[in-house]
């Protein structure tokens, strides 16, 4: 019996002439993509609202480092809220329903969020190395209100690039410029690609690594220098404390940090390869990857931050709607 696998063939807009055809799944592959994303969407939500909460509330935890590290969980929990149930709705029906307008708009959005966490990690790369490089200058360097203005100015910032990115390579009129009906797609014109491999890509990664790479060092030779001055000294013990609790912070960023890159840094260079070179399936794989990041930063926070699992378990168990909960030392726990 013959088959003809023409009369199986779907599109986006059954109505319109230049429609783009309908990607086949099977009801199995359907069910598994809607369940990774719901999963996937849940789990960042809720690990990053644990974050936002655990800083938010407890007076102690509002330090710079950690309103860089609120800034960058606000960023997750957005691309957990919004980019990947869309993302994911995008993979399940393989056409795009939301026409031309919300395309631009959810594109901004996206590259947004991800603009700002990669700024975040400036702005943490740059706090790490002025407490670890210039502890004794730390304090009056770096402020809450010199923190919080950076963020702002960094949100702000990424708002009107991607803004302006977005409309100049025609986002908001995607019909006219792909080849059917149905589609969201990122085009960018030859001089964008450059501007933005440079502001996007090359000097925030440039920075972040050379940061990183003078912490450790200066770290290394501070580490050296304590070890032949260890006499019994009060203040030395002091010191040699305090240097070794920024080396820990400066690790435990530099993970989160290094694991962000190693997601970004191949999308990156697959999004600016051309189409022809690279598979559809590899670039989804990759984008996948990059929103799994989202929701992993929290579980470093777990492992290497007591403060973060003692505050988690008094949002978990309700305690944080106690009276003055928020005056509550949660260093002192830790260390008790």
């Amino acid at each position: 019996m013959a088959y003809d696998k023409d009369h199986e063939t779907q599109y986006c807009f059954p109505a319109i002439n230049s429609s783009c055809i309908k990607g086949t799944r099977s009801s199995f592959e359907h069910n598994i993509i809607y369940i990774f994303v719901l999963l996937l969407s849940a789990w960042t939500v809720f690990l990053n609202l644990l974050v936002i909460i655990s800083i938010s509330h407890f007076k102690k935890l509002h330090t710079p480092t950690n309103l860089l590290i609120l800034s960058l969980a606000v960023a997750d929990l957005l691309i957990g809220l919004i980019v990947i149930p869309i993302e994911g709705i995008k993979q399940i029906e393989t056409c795009w329903y939301f026409g031309d307008t919300y395309c631009g708009l959810f594109v901004i959005i996206v590259r947004l969020l991800l603009s700002t966490s990669l700024s975040n990690l400036v702005l943490i790369a740059i706090d790490r190395y002025v407490a670890v490089c210039y502890s004794l200058l730390y304090p009056q360097k770096i402020t809450i209100t010199k923190t919080l203005t950076s963020i702002c100015l960094s949100w702000f910032c990424c708002s009107v690039y991607n803004i302006w990115y977005v409309i100049s390579n025609g986002y908001f009129n995607i019909s006219e410029k792909t080849m059917c009906y149905g589609q969201c797609m990122v085009l960018i014109t030859p001089a964008w690609r450059i501007i933005d491999l440079i502001f996007s890509f090359l000097f925030p990664c440039t920075v972040i690594i050379t940061a990183y790479l003078r912490i450790f060092y200066v770290a290394h030779q501070q580490v050296k220098v304590i070890n032949s001055q260890m006499n019994g000294v009060k203040c030395v013990m002091e010191v040699s404390v305090r240097r070794k609790s920024e080396s820990k912070a400066a690790l435990t960023l530099g993970i989160i940090v290094t694991a962000y890159l190693l997601c970004w840094i191949p999308f990156y260079i697959c999004s600016l390869t051309k189409t022809t070179t690279i598979s559809s399936t590899t670039m989804t794989l990759l984008v996948w990857t990059f929103h799994m990041n989202s929701g992993l930063n929290p579980i470093v926070y777990a492992l290497f931050y007591r403060w973060f699992k003692i505050s988690v378990k008094h949002i978990l168990t309700l305690r944080i709607f106690q009276p003055a909960s928020s005056l509550m030392d949660i260093f002192t726990e830790c260390h008790s």
